[in-house]
């Protein structure tokens, strides 16, 4: 008696998730959406930072840079968490974890991953 193979996916949608993995994706979705946007707010301020410190040599919020710093690593763990959980391919999560260093990228990016999870996974 042998046992019949698994049917092979050529499609692109999601596998069937159970509502475990379902409260996962969710959670995982909040603190990234959280961490995209608080991240892209505190890069906005890091560029307003970097005006004042190279264009008239005011360095006094030079502390800016290193929130920022600690924010955008807190969005990699998230995003690299959610990549993870949601089996994106290598290279967007690549594209995603990237798009948090330039300016609004991150929370417009941010914006259409999120609808598409939602598509995809109905959480």
């Amino acid at each position: 008696m042998t046992t019949p193979e698994p049917e092979s996916r050529t499609d692109t949608t999601p596998a069937t998730v159970t509502s475990a993995s379902t409260d996962s994706i969710r959670k995982a979705l909040k603190g990234y959406r959280i961490f995209a946007w608080v991240t892209g707010v505190w890069l906005i301020a890091l560029c307003y930072e970097m005006v004042l410190k190279y264009g008239f040599g005011d360095d006094s919020l030079s502390w800016i840079a290193v929130v920022h710093g600690w924010v955008y690593f807190v969005y990699l763990l998230f995003a690299a968490n959610l990549a993870v959980k949601v089996r994106w391919p290598i290279g967007k999560t690549v594209g995603v974890l990237l798009a948090g260093t330039i300016p609004l990228l991150g929370i417009v990016v941010e914006h259409f991953q999120t609808k598409r999870i939602k598509a995809d996974f109905g959480v």
